[in-house]
């Protein structure tokens, strides 16, 4: 997709989620998105669009790390609880209580009995969370072979991105086939009628986050709130007269080195 073309679309997308995000604050409403993927499916790079212009007070990003000694003794769902919305909010899970389902039995990180444990309870989970007043979306991007060799190998070379790569990333890789096994599994056997799976094609980094945007905005109910989007009359401005102030230039004097004094 041409970039023109997209940032227009985004721009009319943005207004939108602004739009879901003034309701969603005023009614209290309470709003839980999973994005779930292969390594450099475009996960985070679809979150940060999402985010770009919305207001981080209402929207909240989970990116959890790998459990804790203490972490793993808890009930496995106990440390995602933490981290759902409470009224008025948005919370994107940059992957989720889905690492059980695929990345953790793939590369050995629980066991046959906790994977099958795991698959039984999920959908009684959601169940639980959805009547409890959240509205669950579940989104797996997809991407191909190729084009996830292609990111990997842009990774590989370029130092300001090395960071996206660990080793759990590179075993993964390897084991293409695996994931892909457990991938449909989760796929086949978690997708319910109350918290439903929606694949993104993301080998088009452009078109695969106006996909999941529009999305979004399909399945959350909203409203057109004019009187919050109206335009506002802004105060005047305070004269220094008014309040007797004189300029010293103190700020001057902490004023940070011009690195780029000829741009």
């Amino acid at each position: 997709m041409k970039k023109k073309a997209y940032e227009k679309e985004l721009a009319e997308l943005e207004f939108e989620l602004a739009k879901l995000q003034e309701t969603v604050q005023r009614k209290g409403m309470k709003i839980a998105i999973l994005f779930e993927g292969r390594d450099a499916a475009g996960k985070g790079g679809l979150i940060k669009t999402v985010m770009r212009r919305m207001n981080a007070r209402v929207w909240r990003i989970a990116a959890l790390p790998k459990p804790s000694d203490r972490e793993r003794t808890q009930w496995y769902f106990q440390r995602y609880v933490a981290h759902l919305p409470s009224g008025g909010e948005i919370v994107l899970f940059d992957r989720s209580w889905y690492n059980r389902a695929v990345v953790e039995p793939v590369m050995g990180f629980c066991t046959p009995q906790q994977h099958e444990a795991f698959m039984r309870e999920v959908p009684l989970f959601e169940k639980m969370l959805i009547d409890s007043g959240i509205i669950l979306l579940k989104y797996w991007i997809q991407i191909s072979e190729e084009t996830q060799e292609r990111r990997f190998q842009d990774r590989a070379c370029d130092p300001r991105k090395r960071w996206k790569l660990s080793p759990v990333d590179l075993e993964a890789r390897r084991r293409w086939a695996e994931f892909s096994k457990h991938r449909n599994k989760m796929l086949e056997t978690t997708s319910t009628d109350h918290a439903p799976w929606r694949v993104i094609d993301g080998d088009d980094k452009r078109k695969g986050r106006l996909n999941a945007i529009r999305s979004i905005l399909d399945n959350i109910p909203y409203e057109f709130n004019e009187e919050a989007f109206a335009p506002i009359a802004l105060p005047p401005r305070q004269s220094m007269e008014e309040a007797g102030y004189e300029r010293t230039g103190v700020e001057r004097r902490y004023l940070v080195k011009d690195y780029y004094p000829d741009a």
